[in-house]
């Protein structure tokens, strides 16, 4: 098939990369013409494991190309799906429709015979009314259908979670439409890839329930890691515990410093804005969103208290991302935790592997090292906010011998409290008893192992 991607950043580029791995045809458009030659000579935007050389690959077998001119690729498309972003409006938090909006316009005026419009940007309900609406007011005459096919990729594992879905959403009424999907989708029939084909705002309504859940469910785990650490109970085992119930599942029960990225915290304030325009506000998802954005403030808190102040102090940060295996920066929980540290007068030096780029312009006054070792060297305190494989097997009495002062605050629970102390560091976790330095004690020898 000839499929259209009109977008070419996260969510675009991952989709058409899968996309033409799987045979089709695939032209992916962006306005950003700067972007299209970066990708023309091989550079990927972002970082995403095994993207560049997927890409790469179906470059070479032209099966994936890239333009700046949406007309030609329109025109041939037997889909045109749209994956331009959706950012939070200022004001009110509702999803800024704007690009989807023109890229409906530009779709309108380039296409060709029957054609199916695929709104893959996250959208809130009622968007692909209004898509068809704009279409229909262009092209009265035109031939097409609009379907909503929410994406469900995690940032770190996008290329697994296009080719291995738990299941694919499609809303649409047409049967035409629905054959066509079915045709998109057809490699994923070996994998027994579930498709649930739905009436089109259920469609998208589906994607921002699910992730509004799982946003609950992050939140959740955090308040109990809280409730844990003043009853001498442990986070981690309580989490294994609810998980292994199979009602539950042991999946985002990983207590930390509160979720961030693109998705979780735009799509949270554009769902809870909808229900308010509907009059059925939701009490539940509105608390998840309040209290993510108080614990990120808090685990400066946190740092400030287990330092016994910080001002004048050097604090090292080890991972600016809001999670390992991607460069993005959108709304992670270190911005915030870096702004409270500073705003106590700490001096912040941190190490992220590979979002320091992204990071620069978004931290002032930060000093960035080369690696965790030259982060932590003359620090009063070595802070993991992501949990990096890079992190997970440091070597703790190097890090002792160089720092100023042995306090290590993990707030990802890496590390055994046990070891920590027995490698003579002060260390505070998440949702565990502290662990006090063994002041009398030389620290021991072997590597630390991360648990």
């Amino acid at each position: 098939m000839n499929i259209t991607m009109v977008g070419s950043g996260y969510v675009g580029l991952v989709s058409g990369a899968c996309l033409a791995d799987f045979g089709h045809r695939v032209v992916c458009v962006d306005s950003n013409r700067d972007r299209i030659d970066a990708l023309k000579a091989g550079q990927i935007p972002i970082f995403e494991p095994e993207l560049g050389a997927l890409v790469a690959e179906n470059v070479r077998q032209d099966r994936l190309s890239f333009v700046a001119e949406l007309e030609a690729a329109v025109a041939e498309a037997d889909a045109v799906f749209i994956a331009v972003g959706t950012p939070s409006r200022r004001g009110d938090g509702f999803a800024d429709l704007s690009y989807v909006y023109q890229a409906a316009r530009s779709i309108a005026r380039a296409m060709t015979g029957f054609t199916v419009v695929v709104t893959k940007s996250t959208v809130p309900v009622g968007t692909g009314d209004e898509v068809e609406r704009i279409i229909r007011e262009i092209r009265p005459d035109a031939d097409f259908a609009v379907v909503s096919n929410p994406e469900f990729l995690r940032e770190g594992a996008a290329i697994s979670d296009f080719k291995r879905p738990d299941r694919i959403v499609v809303g649409t009424e047409d049967p035409r439409a629905e054959a066509v999907m079915r045709e998109v989708y057809r490699p994923l029939y070996l994998n027994q890839a579930p498709i649930l084909v739905t009436s089109r705002r259920t469609a998208e309504l589906t994607k921002y329930a699910a992730n509004a859940f799982l946003a609950a469910k992050i939140t959740f785990i955090n308040e109990i890691a809280d409730l844990c650490e003043q009853v001498g109970a442990d986070v981690q085992q309580v989490a294994r515990g609810m998980g292994l119930d199979n009602r539950i599942g042991g999946k985002f029960l990983h207590a930390g410093p509160g979720y961030g990225g693109s998705c979780f915290p735009k799509d949270t304030l554009a769902l809870v804005k909808t229900a308010q325009d509907a009059g059925t506000p939701l009490r539940l998802v509105e608390t998840v969103v309040a209290v993510n954005d108080q614990r990120k403030r808090g685990m400066a808190r946190k740092v400030i208290r287990a330092c016994g102040g910080v001002r004048g102090k050097t604090i090292a940060v080890l991972g600016l991302t809001f999670k390992p295996n991607t460069d993005d920066m959108r709304d992670a929980p270190s911005l915030a935790i870096v702004a409270g540290l500073q705003d106590a007068g700490a001096q912040v030096r941190a190490y992220d592997p590979e979002g320091m780029e992204q990071a620069r312009p978004l931290l002032p006054g930060v000093d960035f090292a080369q690696d965790p070792y030259a982060c932590a060297e003359g620090a009063d305190a070595l802070v993991i906010v992501t949990e990096w494989n890079a992190f997970r097997a440091l070597d703790l009495a190097r890090l002792h011998a160089t720092m100023r002062a042995p306090i290590l605050v993990d707030l990802r629970n890496v590390y055994r409290p046990e070891e920590a102390r027995l490698h003579g560091f002060a260390y505070t976790s998440i949702g565990r008893a502290e662990a006090p330095a063994a002041a009398a004690q030389e620290p021991a020898r072997p590597r630390l192992v991360a648990g």
